[in-house]
């Protein structure tokens, strides 16, 4: 259940607004989620937290679909059940396949397992490892 009553677009403020238009140009698609709508009661947050998520989640080095799989994965990791759904939606609509989905979660799983491990024994990082570690 949302701690603030999500805004509907007769409710946005004037900037608000801009935002949520801005988002549906970019996005190409009238649709705008629930996080959108949350956040909108600052409008300053929103428009700083959309125009960074415009900029990460934008095409570069990493393919849009990869970084909307590696969205899922920090969700997982932080547990943010929102997050998880509607990025994982993402990443379907850019194409994850369901092996690749089984894929990640494997290794999100391994992952936590393993960090589990490492921080329990103390494991030392092996120099090999380090920036300005030996080649």
């Amino acid at each position: 259940m949302a701690t603030v009553k999500l805004l509907s677009d007769d409710e946005l403020s004037s900037e608000a607004r801009a935002v949520f238009d801005d988002i549906r140009r970019t996005r190409q698609s009238d649709f705008v989620n629930n996080f959108w709508r949350a956040v909108a009661h600052d409008p300053k947050t929103l428009r700083r937290t959309w125009e960074s998520v415009k900029e990460v989640m934008a095409p570069g080095a990493l393919d849009p679909k990869t970084k909307e799989m590696l969205y899922v994965a920090v969700s997982v990791a932080h547990g943010c059940s929102y997050c998880i759904h509607s990025h994982t939606a993402n990443a379907r609509a850019k194409g994850m396949t369901e092996a690749e989905y089984g894929e990640m979660l494997a290794i999100i799983g391994m992952a936590a397992q393993t960090n589990r491990l490492v921080t329990a024994l103390g494991v030392p990082v092996d120099e090999a490892f380090l920036v300005d570690g030996p080649d």
